[in-house]
C-alpha cells in the first residue's frame, strides 16, 4: 500500500498543505490549512471505480494506465509548524 504525507507549512504569506514539492492554495490561518488537509486526506480514503487514467510525469511525458478504484493510499498529516 502506498503511503502519502501532507505537511502543514507556511507558504505565500499564509499557510498551506504540501505533498512532495506541490503546495495547496494558501490559507489565511494554520487551522484553515489543517482542516483542508484533513478533508483532502479523508477524500483519499474513498474508494472509486477502476478506470483508465492519463497523467503527465516531471519530464512532460504522458502515460496511460489502469487505476484500481479500491487501491487507496494510507494518508498521514504532519504539522511542521
Amino acid at each position: 500500500m502506498t503511503k502519502i504525507t501532507y505537511h502543514i507549512v507556511r507558504h505565500d504569506g499564509g499557510w498551506a498543505f504540501k505533498l512532495g514539492d506541490t503546495f495547496s492554495e494558501p490559507f489565511a490561518s494554520h487551522d484553515a490549512a489543517l482542516a483542508a488537509a484533513r478533508r483532502v486526506a479523508a477524500e483519499q480514503q474513498v474508494a472509486g471505480q477502476t478506470r483508465a487514467i492519463s497523467w503527465e510525469d516531471a519530464n512532460g511525458r504522458w502515460h496511460e494506465e489502469i487505476a484500481e478504484g479500491g487501491d487507496r493510499p494510507e494518508v498521514e498529516i504532519k504539522d511542521d509548524a
